[in-house]
């Protein structure tokens, strides 16, 4: 139970940080959160020795039982990556936000409080092992990476950035729930574990593809793919702090793990080969394409982010033509998935503490703007040096590890070409072509950030402020990562046998019985000039004189019509809707209520009598029905009188007392057909509603004494007669004949035995109707809330004028 409980403790210390920004201000929050995901990095990294050997580790947490709905955690070399990923990278964040948030400026309770809601929903996402409940942290992600993108929310760009990545990827989140649906019908559960045991019989179902096709969706907006890149560089107006995060190591892997995790189920399928191959190679080629034209450094980062997802999206494509081949785990297809895995971890390194010297230089210069910076390597020489580490792993580049998983990446796109099924010994050529090209691309613009940074003409008088080495405690955490950076390109087989290895059998669990069974010995010298290095050499050698020459070419940029760019049909699109909707909403949005209930009414009464027609379901009988007693028609008497009284009384307290004997005579009819308890709600509810409004209106000021003629309206007599209509037959019908079997049998049996109460109105709204119940009183508080926050802004607002005068 304990292992499920991890996944909720930063949700829980979340509640406890605004009360620590508010009691201890003499000390950062910031010192107080970073106890969580260190803590937690330590009880994950206690997994790591029997992880390795194969074991797994599960853990379920009951959450609607009737639904057959659990939080469950599964822990395996996939899941325990990740999970390490999300602590150990959210330590060095949380770290770094310590020196680059300042605690007199900013609200640091809304940003820890996001934060930890992100981690939590990261750790969900990444071990859960139920669909519903990895659906249920996929949105959580969405919402809380929308607080977090959105957290200087007073920014028109943050508000911007902030709606477009919600609105993608909880619409891609949608697509990806119906994908999981379709699973569950077909393999009738919900646990992953088990829809990947009976992956061969899934194959064949006609859902499959639709399945596939829409987890797909989810696993490409979540990490940035094309065409869905679109609100990853509008995302960078979040703080850098959240870029790092959330955009180097976290949320942008969400899409990548959930492909790594669907692999044995999907793999065997020609399209999901064909599309996560593809979709990530262009990725791959239109992000490494762009980063070069970007101006700004966390934009050059952005697509550069999205250029390095499709990089090991392109590889886990790779991966899955392993399930196709005969003794794959001997053949060239098994590097593809380890080259996956061992650029995810590289990738978390060297992005993570690109995005932290970006942040610096915007701190220490005023501007990210790189056509302002420039010569400030002799002023920041440890940025410097951490930039070019981390730039020079990104462009692959030795002794950094980004050199190593590059080196398999050109490895499994060569062997694409040679892979005789679903056409690849044709269309495969291109493969390595265009990884090649936009591997230029990639040592272009990392060049590109890193020199164009630090180097050249040194340009103080358009600096906003005079730039300056960051403090030490800002310099920590990029420091940490740079030093990884480097120590991993000198033991990248420790973590292969540590890391690795483990992940990959968990991708691919049909090759081999154990993460020992992986033999791949990663090393930078293979005794010769293979393919790849060669292709490497070229990369550096046309890259160089690329970048030499960019200013040359650059503006082959501004050819590119922004018209025709997604961004701008994004942009349209969400424009058009708005206007366009807008229109339709003024159309009967008229702000009079009786036009509301005009079309409400309007609509029900053809919903239910058209569904009376269409499953002729009117029957008219009077079997069975209790005779009309003289009291009954005294009492429909009084009732009609009531309401009218209510309709056109000229005060208010006679209103009141209208509509309360209409209550009352509703629960004297209730008494007299035996209904003790429906009299009993009836009563109470009535005499509470009648006290209520006497206490209300009383405060109204009085009704106008001038009378308005009303001209009779021929569409509002249809209306009221059809209402009228409709609920008469409704009534007769229901009592003529039972459509479906009633249910109330079964309350009757259960509602003492099962809920424990004597009434049977009371048990089935606060057990059976619960629910119903709970949402009912929550939309009475937020409303209850809303008005007193509106009496107290009023109150406010008067007190300042009083103070003015």
């Amino acid at each position: 139970m304990s292992q499920v409980l991890y996944i909720f403790i930063p949700m829980l210390a979340a509640i406890f940080v605004p009360f620590l920004y508010k009691s201890i201000k003499n000390i950062h929050t910031g010192w107080f959160v970073l106890a969580v995901p260190a803590t937690l990095a330590i009880i994950y990294s206690t997994y790591i020795a029997k992880v390795a050997k194969g074991e797994v580790f599960l853990t379920e947490l009951p959450w609607i039982p009737s639904l057959d709905i659990s939080v469950v955690s599964y822990l395996d070399g996939l899941s325990l990556l990740f999970s390490l990923l999300i602590t150990g990278i959210g330590s060095l964040v949380v770290l770094y936000s310590i020196f680059y948030l300042d605690k007199q400026k900013e609200k640091l309770h809304n940003f820890y409080v996001y934060l930890l809601l992100f981690m939590t929903a990261m750790l969900g996402v990444v071990q859960s092992d139920h669909l519903i409940t990895l659906y249920f942290f996929w949105e959580l992600t969405s919402i809380s990476s929308f607080l977090l993108i959105g957290y200087w929310y007073t920014r028109d760009a943050s508000r911007f950035g902030a709606l477009k990545s919600m609105m993608i990827t909880v619409g891609g989140g949608l697509m990806m729930l119906g994908g999981f649906i379709l699973l569950y019908l077909m393999g009738d559960t919900y646990s992953i574990r088990e829809l990947i045991a009976m992956a061969p019989e899934l194959v064949q179902h006609p859902w499959f593809t639709w399945s596939l096709v829409l987890l797909l969706l989810g696993a490409f907006t979540k990490s940035a793919q094309f065409p869905f890149y679109i609100w990853l560089p509008d995302a960078m107006e979040a703080p850098t702090p959240v870029s790092a995060y959330l955009h180097s190591a976290t949320m942008v892997k969400a899409g990548i793990y959930l492909v790594a995790r669907f692999t044995p189920i999907f793999a065997a399928s020609e399209l999901w080969v064909w599309l996560v191959t593809g979709v990530g190679l262009l990725t791959l080629f239109w992000g490494s394409f762009f980063a070069v034209k970007q101006t700004d450094l966390k934009g050059i980062l952005a697509f550069s982010t999205v250029s390095q997802l499709g990089l090991i999206m392109s590889l886990l494509g790779a991966g899955a033509v392993a399930f196709h081949v005969n003794g794959a785990a001997d053949t060239i297809f098994k590097y593809a998935a380890f080259a996956a895995i061992f650029h995810l971890i590289n990738h978390a390194t060297f992005k993570g503490s690109l995005f932290m010297i970006a942040g610096i230089i915007d701190h220490e210069t005023g501007t990210r703007d790189i056509r302002k910076l420039g010569g400030l390597m002799s002023i920041m020489p440890l940025s410097f040096t951490v930039a070019a580490i981390g730039s020079f792993s990104m462009a692959g580049l030795p002794p950094f590890n980004g050199f190593l998983s590059k080196e398999m990446f050109l490895t499994a796109m060569l062997a694409l070409q040679n892979f005789d099924l679903f056409g690849f010994d044709t269309w495969g050529v291109l493969f390595p072509i265009v990884a090649w090209i936009a591997s230029i691309f990639t040592f272009i613009y990392s060049f590109y950030f890193v020199f164009r940074t630090f180097s050249g003409k040194y340009k103080p008088e358009q600096l906003p402020q005079k730039p300056h080495e960051a403090p030490i405690g800002m310099l920590i955490s990029p420091m940490i990562l740079a030093t990884l950076v480097v120590t991993i390109f000198f033991i990248p087989n420790i973590i292969g046998d540590t890391f690795v290895k483990p992940a990959v059998y968990a991708i691919q669990p049909f090759l081999y019985n154990g993460p020992g069974d992986i033999g791949i010995h990663v090393a930078a010298w293979h005794g010769e000039l293979t393919p790849e290095l060669l292709m490497t050499i070229g990369i550096v050698l046309i890259g160089v004189l690329l970048f030499v020459a960019l200013p040359k070419w650059q503006g082959l940029y501004n050819f590119f019509p922004r018209a025709l760019t997604l961004n701008n049909f994004y942009d349209k699109t969400m424009l058009g809707l708005d206007v366009g909707l807008n229109r339709v909403s003024r159309l009967y949005m008229t702000g009079y209520m009786r036009h509301y209930l005009l079309y409400m009414f309007s609509a029900i009464v053809v919903i239910v009598i058209g569904t009376l027609i269409v499953k002729d379901a009117f029957i008219l009988t009077f079997e069975g029905a209790a005779p009309i007693h003289p009291y009954g028609v005294i009492l429909i008497i009084v009732l009609i009188c009531g309401t009218c009284i209510t309709l056109f009384a000229k005060s208010r307290l006679t209103a009141i007392i209208g509509l309360g004997t209409v209550g009352y005579t509703v629960a004297l009819f209730f008494v007299i057909f035996n209904a003790p308890d429906l009299a009993l709600t009836q009563l109470v509810i009535e005499t509470i509603s009648v006290a209520l409004f006497l206490l209300a209106f009383y405060h109204l000021p009085k009704l106008g004494k001038s009378e308005e003629r009303m001209r009779f309206q021929v569409n509002r007599a249809i209306i009221s007669v059809a209402v009228g209509v409709m609920v008469t037959l409704v009534a007769l019908s229901a009592h003529s004949q039972k459509l479906v079997p009633t249910i109330s049998k079964y309350y009757e049996e259960t509602v003492y035995s099962l809920a424990g109460g004597g009434n049977i109105v009371n048990v089935i709204l606060v057990d059976y109707r619960g629910f119903d119940t709970l949402f009912e009183i929550a939309v009475l508080s937020i409303a209850g809330m809303g008005i007193l926050a509106m009496i107290k802004l009023r109150m406010n607002r008067k007190g300042k004028a009083y103070e003015n005068k």
